[in-house]
């Protein structure tokens, strides 16, 4: 189920029993900028709003590193954020609890609350892990459907180009956590890199075959990769932790609205 839906049947029952509050603090709420953030980012305003909270929209602020930062400094009170960017965050990379739907979220809401006065709210059942997805044509013609088979069809001097963002290029949990784990290394003619993170144009770049691409960074739960015609490869190892959303809010702010924490349960 789209992660959208999972957020949106909370605001469609919520919305018909709410109360205004008395005045108090606007909310801030973000999202990073990419296609899905500002879906979940705007379905928190919503129901926050639903309820009488005055809020600001930050909706796509920036990247992760942009908005982690604003949610430390105080610029942002809430954002929805993925539980297995706690390994990141934290340059915690290697502890298999990651890779737990459950270990990982206990994780980092104690991590977060202990070290930065953040506080995880419940997470949606959905993972929205880091994948490459092909182009289909490409996939079938060489009998691509995992990121073994990438390995082997690079190391046979396959013609491929990935079009990602600098961030999933760059993190050691992301692509160079493919590589390491595959046993493949991409030239710097195999990448272009997007500004932003912003998956649908990643996708919208492999199925036009922009500048050569004929791959793209995709998400788990991103709908476009097959109606664009693209692949997803799998990944047998397991190298990416599990990435379920869910909403990030100061310490403070749920203080003041601790009625927060059961409007946004997914």
């Amino acid at each position: 189920m789209p992660l959208s839906k999972v957020w949106a049947g909370s605001l469609v029952m919520l919305a018909a029993v709410s109360l205004p509050l008395q005045a108090a603090s606007p909310v801030k709420v973000g999202s990073k900028i990419d296609t899905e953030g500002a879906l979940l980012g705007n379905i928190i305003l919503q129901v926050l709003e639903s309820h009488g909270v005055p809020t600001v929209n930050k909706v796509q602020l920036g990247t992760t590193p942009v908005v982690r930062g604003a949610i430390t400094s105080g610029e942002l009170n809430i954002y929805p954020e993925y539980t297995g960017n706690g390994a990141f965050f934290f340059k915690d990379e290697n502890d298999a609890a990651w890779k737990n739907a459950q270990q990982g979220y206990e994780k980092v809401k104690k991590l977060d609350a202990e070290q930065n006065k953040l506080i995880w709210l419940t997470p949606a059942p959905a993972n929205n892990t880091w994948t490459i997805a092909v182009r289909q044509d490409v996939a079938e013609k060489n009998k691509l459907t995992s990121l073994a088979d990438l390995s082997r069809y690079l190391k046979e001097g396959g013609t491929f180009k990935l079009a990602a963002s600098a961030e999933f290029i760059e993190r050691a949990d992301a692509l160079p956590a493919f590589e390491k784990a595959y046993d493949f290394k991409l030239d710097q003619d195999q990448l272009l890199s997007l500004a932003g993170g912003d998956t649908a144009v990643t996708i919208k770049a492999a199925a036009q075959q922009t500048s050569g691409v004929n791959a793209a960074m995709a998400y788990g739960t991103d709908g476009p990769v097959a109606a664009l015609g693209l692949q997803t490869l799998s990944d047998p190892q397991g190298v990416q932790p599990i990435y379920a959303p869910a909403p990030v809010v100061r310490e403070s702010v749920l203080k003041e609205y601790p009625q927060m924490a059961q409007w946004l349960k997914p």
